[in-house]
């Protein structure tokens, strides 16, 4: 089983700014080498696999972080299943995982959802994306600050709240607050949870 991200940036035609491009290529630089494994085509849109399944959904949440804190934001639709053509470029390539993701790429502006994810398991797939629905009632609305706090603990696990600050430069009651208002130990619970309930899935 693998899975893959496909998205695209919210408003981008409205934004002066394409820095976010170069930021997003920064972005999706840490999952592996361009275009094989991550690409962004048509100017805004893009696609990432990760390859282990218990990953996709913090990376989605990780990529998310990222553009809130530079005030941007993306739709995301995480496919699971299998890889049976392995091409050159991402875009190229094929398998349920890379069809799950397309097909529910373009019911998310129908459905006004930022984030959602397809299996081969229609119950799970409830599941889980109603409790993503719940979580993106305040993910949607990071302020630069909190999604800065988030991209930060996400990618650095192992440090405290201390280390964290010295990192943002801020103090630990900052820390604490930012932490706080990105709701960010239920973005952390949710994630556990979908992780031991994607291995029941794979196994």
């Amino acid at each position: 089983m693998t899975s893959v991200i496909t998205g695209d940036i919210i408003g981008s035609r409205q934004q002066k700014s394409k820095h976010w491009v170069e930021d997003l290529k920064k972005i999706l630089s840490r999952f592996g080498e361009m275009p094989a494994q991550w690409e962004i085509y048509r100017g805004d849109e893009f696609q990432v696999e990760v390859k282990n399944p218990e990953e996709a959904l913090l990376t989605a949440i990780l990529i998310k972080a990222h553009l809130r804190a530079i005030k941007s934001d993306a739709r995301m639709s995480i496919g699971f299943g299998d890889k049976t053509h392995n091409a050159e470029k991402i875009s190229e390539s094929n398998g349920t995982a890379f069809i799950n993701s397309g097909e529910l790429f373009e019911t998310l502006k129908k459905q006004k959802v930022t984030l959602a994810l397809r299996t081969e398991d229609i119950v799970f797939d409830e599941k889980i994306n109603l409790m993503l629905r719940l979580a993106l009632t305040f993910m949607d609305t990071w302020l630069v600050q909190p999604a800065q706090f988030v991209t930060v603990a996400i990618e650095n696990p192992n440090l405290s709240q201390e280390e964290l600050g010295q990192k943002l430069g801020i103090n630990q009651a900052a820390v604490s607050r930012r932490q706080k208002r990105a709701q960010f130990d239920l973005v952390m619970n949710l994630d556990r949870y979908f992780r031991t309930q994607i291995k029941e899935l794979k196994s």
